[in-house]
This record gives C-alpha cells, structure tokens and sequence, in this order.
C-alpha cells in the first residue's frame, strides 16, 4: 500500500509509544521499528501516525493460513507475526510450477493491500531466511541448494536469539557461510544448542515440521433429489428438510447458526443461491425456515433444480436452551431475537439498529449503530439533542460576551434568532491522540432557547482566551424537540 507522506504505526510500550511498523517512505528516512515515537516524529516533523494493531494483524494472518489451506496446500500455518508456512510439496504442478503459482500468489496479495516477498527452499529455515533476507521479490531455490542459498545471508536470517546475535557480533560471525564449517559442539557452547539447531533446521539436518492449521468444515446439509424440481410448494418442503438436517448438526456440535447460505443447482448447471442472518444464535428450525421462506422468491428454478445445500456460513456455541416460566410462550428475549430478524428479512439488515454511545467525549464520535440486541449502557448527564446535524452549520452575526456567556443573538440558515435563555458552556477538549490537529482545540457547548420557542445545542471554538485553542467561530450542532 503506497501513501502520500511517510507514515508508521505506534504502539504503546509502558508509558512511552514506539514506532511498531512503517511504510518505505519513512524506512528510506531513517525511521525503524522499536524507535520511539517522540524521535520519529523529530526527524519527520510531517510523519504521518496511526495507531498499530497486532491483534488485527495476527487475526488477518489466521484467516489467510485458512485460506491456503482451502484453496492453495492443504499445510498451511502461520508464521510469526508477519508470515506463512506453505508445504507445496506436490501441489504446484496444479497451478503450473513454482514460478507462476508465486507469481499469481504475488497477484493476490497485492489485491488484498498486501506487500509481500516469497521464497521456496527445501527447508521452511532455508525459506524463512530467503524471504525476507533475499533481494527478489519471488526466491526459488533449486532442490538440494538450499545451504549455498542462504550461505551468503546475515546470521538473523536464522531466527537466534538476541543473546546469539550478540555473540555473533562478538565474535565477528556475520553471514550464515561462516557458521557451516564451524564444529557443532564449539558453536553450542558460545551460541547455545538453539542457535544449532536453528542452523541444522536450516540446512535440513534436523528436521523442522510444519502444524498445519486445521479448517473446520461448517455444519451443512445436502439434498440431491431424484427428479429436479421447480415449483414453489416443492422448493420449500426441500428447504424445511434441509433446515432439519442442519438443526441436528448443529445440536450435535452444541452451536447456533448465525448466518446460513442456501444453495440450489439447476439441471443447466446455473447456481441459485441466498443468505440469511440472525440476530442471536439459533437452531430453531420453525424459525430459520421462515426466514428463509421470506428470502424464496430470489429463487429461479430455471428447467428445475437437482441440488440443494444448506451450510452455515456463521455460526456460535450454543448450549441447551432453558425453558420459559410459561410452557405457551418462548423466552421474550428469544421472541425479540426472532421478531429482528423477521423486520431484516423484509427491510434490509442495514435498517435495522440500535444506538449506542462510544467512550468519547466528542459528539459526533460518540454514537454508533449497534446490534438491535445490544444492551445499552449509560449515557451522558448533560443534555444532548437526539438527533446532530450530519455536519456542523456555521453561524452568522453572532453577538456573545466572552469567554463564558451563551450567544444573544445569530443568524443560520438566513434566519436571526434572538436568544431569551441559555444554559452552559459545557467545554469539550479534542483527542490529541486522533488527530494531531485537536492537541489544543476547545470547544464551548451552550442550550439555547430563542424567542420563537426553538431550542438549539450551538458551540464556540475556543475557550474565549487561548488563541490557540481556536478562532472563536459558532456552530450550529443540533436541535432539540
């Protein structure tokens, strides 16, 4: 991913942030992971910063290692923070050799927003280091090459310890060549037997296997009918036995679907396929058939339908479902979870929310749309208006007593408005930590009531003394009533 000014993501290290990652701009000015953020930002004063995410990272390198093993190994796993293990032994001929499988797998890693070198070798050791060590975005060593390939390599292509690295340095051991002819028991005693025995994995004495990641087949149920079918009574009886299948599975792996995928081949070979999602985790098979109905007429059967598959594409743990105090009706918050999910299936699951506040002070970053079952939590003490304008309005010929007086008059929207009440300032700092621009900004909140009865939430930027905390403009935020 290319950007238009260096940047770098930080990460909080104790009480002081430090540089987790940057981009090549700000690698070719000096700036590298581990250097503290306050020093970055003095050699780059423009230094872009976002804030770093490693569990964002080491989720997205979990479902990439699912991914190869589905579509590309079945020995997929990840590799530390920023890799993958893939065994091709026996699988590249499928995509045409080493090269062009590299090259589409360069291909879709760049789609994704991903930079990325490959190297094959003989050993993952021999890989790991021509990969990010080698200069060539796609290494290939030739079989049984593997140790003069990384024979010219530094000696953290090995994945030692700092203490090794250290010795290393120490002794004046730099590249990988001048560790092969150096006997085995010497080389433990100054290095240890890790460093060894990374160095034999390397070179494939000793032998380095991959655990590969495991991809759970999700809970499906399948149908192949004997004559195709085409009308709409014989399209949902398919689909209520399918949902009974699916429920005992689901029962038997003790989860609740939340998102399911029906599939319906056509005898021409054209797939008819639709998505449904649930507020809650359930297995209910009344319920998930009826939302499911509600989606049927999306189906074309065409010349008739041979094949229906019914998987769940998402799904939860789900334990035994407790019994209400009345054996008539079901639990209220499972009729809530079934009633959403009937409005989504008609409407759309995007009109369908709840609001819900974020822990921010700024207004307009502190509702979001949440899930419809989401409990909510407190909200501010002061009082805010329902509903903000999508944009703050300014306002015009306003005349106010600095620094902490409610406006007496404005004019918005072409309109003067005289004001007879005012309640405030409630006084909201920026996050410095979002924008470096809100390091000194202030802004002044006051409830107005105007002549005319309307009543309006307005803010001043600035504390009305600091020039540096804003140019005293008015904005108009919302209303009330």
């Amino acid at each position: 991913m290319a950007f238009a000014q260096p940047t770098v993501l930080a990460a909080q290290d104790g009480q002081k942030q430090l540089v987790f990652a940057a981009c090549p701009a700000a690698l070719a000015l000096g700036l590298t992971p581990g250097m503290a953020l306050t020093q970055a930002r003095a050699l780059v004063p423009d230094l872009h910063v976002r804030p770093a995410d490693p569990d964002g990272d080491v989720a997205l390198l979990a479902r990439l290692a699912l991914h190869a093993a589905r579509i590309w190994t079945p020995t997929a796993s990840v590799c530390g923070s920023d890799g993958l293990w893939l065994d091709l032994s026996g699988t590249t001929h499928l995509f045409g050799g080493e090269e062009p499988f590299c090259r589409r797998l360069l291909s879709f890693l760049r789609r994704i927003g991903l930079t990325s070198t490959i190297a094959i070798a003989d050993t993952p050791g021999a890989a790991f280091a021509l990969a990010r060590f080698g200069t060539k975005a796609i290494e290939i060593s030739a079989p049984g090459q593997a140790t003069q390939a990384i024979a010219p390599l530094p000696v953290d292509a090995l994945r030692l310890e700092d203490s090794a690295l250290a010795a290393c340095k120490r002794f004046g051991i730099e590249r990988i060549a001048d560790l092969l002819p150096m006997p085995r028991a010497p080389l433990a005693r100054r290095l240890g037997r890790d460093a060894v025995k990374r160095l034999d994995q390397a070179i494939g004495r000793v032998a380095e296997p991959i655990v590969p990641v495991v991809d759970e087949q999700a809970p499906a149920a399948e149908l192949r009918l004997l004559e195709p079918i085409s009308t709409p009574e014989a399209i949902a009886q398919v689909i209520a036995d399918l949902v009974t299948n699916l429920v005992i599975e689901l029962r038997a792996r003790g989860l609740g679907a939340r998102g399911l995928e029906m599939m319906m081949l056509r005898v021409d070979g054209d797939e008819q396929c639709i998505l449904i999602g649930t507020a809650a985790a359930s297995r209910e098979a009344r319920h998930l058939v009826r939302l499911l109905h509600l989606r049927m007429e999306k189906i074309d059967p065409g010349l008739g339908i041979e094949v229906a598959r019914l998987r769940a594409i998402r799904s939860e743990p789900l334990g035994a479902t407790p019994l209400s105090t009345s054996l008539l009706v079901d639990a209220p918050g499972e009729e809530i979870a079934q009633l959403v999910d009937q409005l989504a299936g008609r409407v759309g699951d995007a009109a369908i929310f709840k609001t819900g506040e974020c822990e921010t002070d700024v207004p307009e970053r502190a509702v979001r749309r949440v899930s419809p079952l989401t409990e909510a939590r407190g909200w501010p003490a002061w009082r805010r208006p329902a509903r903000l304008l999508r944009r703050p309005e300014p306002l015009s010929n306003v005349i106010a007593l600095l620094p902490d007086s409610p406006p007496r008059r404005f004019s918005w929207r072409g309109e003067v408005h005289d004001v007879v009440a005012g309640d405030g300032p409630e006084r909201i700092h920026g996050e410095w930590w979002v924008r470096d621009g809100e390091v000194w900004a202030v802004r002044d909140y006051f409830r107005v009531e105007d002549r005319a009865g309307g009543r309006f939430w307005l803010f001043r930027r600035g504390d009305g003394v600091e020039a540096n905390t804003g140019d005293l403009s008015w904005w108009m935020h919302g209303a009330f009533g």
